[in-house]
């Protein structure tokens, strides 16, 4: 008891003021997000029923893409929300680090924390898609399993990869501007890429050399995490995911493993370039 109480206290000594400086800068960052909007936060859930909208009509209404179930409305609006979560964390984070420049130089803090506080604030906006989520679910009678007890390590796993990315960007981005315009064309080409707004088994069905590529899409950590998040939730009946679709165990491990990298990747690339981005400013 003794230990744990030391540990507590050594762990408050060394980030308690990290994270009072971290909790500050999510809320002024939230409030600012929708400041002077008419309709505020609202927005947070309408920009992904508004997408989601779109695509269903465009692919499932008119292109007949649709696994033929009543819950892939659902499916569909919560592949939109998570990859919402992705693009607004990479988006506002990998500019954080310029854009807070002046805060930087007149407060002292760990530099970290500007990105994360970035990634924080998509993500309040995430669990409030989620709450959306669940409540087109329920209405549209999905039967829930145990698995939903799976999903927070499915959105930890979501965000541990999309944080990575963001650092490795924001990292990128103090010294080459051209980083926002090459994510801004890559989250396209990856959005459509990934079976976010299509089934996978769209693809899967039709056999040969399509379905085997398809497969490899979910060795991708976003495209794993995402359809997760989906099979734990909402459709575990019918949703492809890398544990049902290989037997290696070593390619049912890969998306975590590459998650790890990343997010490691992520973190010594930032702080061994953090102390030179006020020179570089």
């Amino acid at each position: 008891m003794i230990a744990v109480t030391k540990m507590v206290e050594t762990l408050r000594a060394r980030y308690g003021y990290a994270l009072v400086v971290l909790r500050g800068l999510v809320k002024t960052d939230f409030r600012l997000r929708y400041q002077g909007s008419f309709l505020g936060i609202a927005w947070s859930v309408l920009k992904p029923l508004m997408l989601f909208c779109v695509m269903y009509v465009v692919f499932a209404k008119f292109l007949r893409m649709s696994d033929g179930t009543p819950t892939y409305p659902v499916v569909l609006l919560l592949g939109i929300s998570s990859w919402q979560f992705v693009t607004e964390s990479a988006g506002v984070g990998l500019r954080s680090v310029v854009d807070r420049g002046d805060l930087l130089r007149k407060i002292h803090f760990p530099n970290y924390i500007v990105v994360v506080s970035a990634t924080m604030g998509a993500l309040i906006s995430y669990a409030i898609n989620l709450v959306v989520v669940l409540v087109f679910a329920l209405f549209s009678g999905v039967q829930f399993t145990w698995r939903v007890a799976l999903l927070p390590l499915s959105i930890i796993e979501l965000y541990a990869v999309t944080l990575g990315l963001t650092l490795i960007m924001a990292t990128m981005y103090v010294y080459f501007r051209d980083i926002a315009h090459i994510w801004e064309v890559l989250q396209q080409l990856i959005f459509y890429a990934m079976p976010i707004i299509y089934p996978l088994s769209y693809v899967t069905d039709r056999g040969g050399l399509l379905a085997t590529l398809a497969r490899l899409e979910l060795l991708n950590p976003i495209a794993q995490s995402i359809q997760d998040i989906r099979h734990n939730f909402i459709a575990p009946e019918t949703q492809p995911t890398v544990w049902n679709q290989f037997d290696n165990w070593a390619l049912r491990l890969l998306p975590v493993v590459l998650t790890v990298i990343i997010l490691v990747l992520g973190v010594y690339l930032f702080r061994r370039n953090s102390k030179r981005f006020a020179e570089v400013m």
